[in-house]
């Protein structure tokens, strides 16, 4: 089943660390069955909750991580994946991640990417209710809102931590939707 106007897209979807993260693999078979392909950047805190392999064997793709492997950067990998996809997703965009791209740090592969690319970007948002709205995540929000970059969620709901409010990762055929919309734009 093919998203209206949407052939032969890809995306670079990076994933965040969080219990969120498991969504991912939901979010790349998603993004599959409307027929967009899924390169992927797997930081080292998610792939504390999923795995390279699991990436891979859905995305059908190499998944990148470490910013320094000589084979990828030789190529200057981080500027080459950056540019390869028609958008860049960050689902779960943790605290973390959003801070870094709004102040514009790169340390790791997925924040030097995001400083790198001329594509547009869509977060999707996923952290404890409290890091959601504490100040400082709420300065980045606004930060990256102005540079351009597109949101998605977060929802209201339960949470891992058992508390509840926003914070939630939205679910996966909602940011798909959102990833058709902009590559439709």
């Amino acid at each position: 089943m093919k998203g209206p106007g949407v052939t032969d897209k890809r995306v670079l979807l990076i994933i965040g660390g969080g219990i969120a993260a498991y969504k991912s693999l939901e979010l790349i078979r998603e993004l599959s069955r409307r027929s967009i392909a899924s390169r992927c950047i797997l930081t080292k805190s998610g792939a504390e909750f999923v795995t390279p392999l699991s990436v891979s064997a859905l995305s059908g793709d190499k998944v990148y991580g470490d910013l320094f492997d000589l084979t990828d950067e030789a190529e200057m990998g981080h500027i080459e994946l950056s540019r390869s996809a028609d958008l860049v997703v960050v689902s779960p965009a943790t605290a973390d991640l959003m801070a870094k791209a709004a102040n514009g740090l790169a340390n790791d592969l997925a924040s030097t990417t995001l400083l790198a690319t001329d594509k547009p970007v869509l977060m999707a948002p996923a952290m404890n209710v409290r890091m959601w709205e504490h100040p400082a995540t709420q300065r980045n929000l606004a930060t990256l809102r102005g540079d351009g970059v597109h949101f998605v969620g977060p929802d209201e709901g339960d949470m891992a931590c058992g508390e509840f409010g926003p914070g939630r990762l939205a679910e996966p055929p909602v940011i798909a939707d959102a990833i058709e919309a902009l590559l439709n734009d």
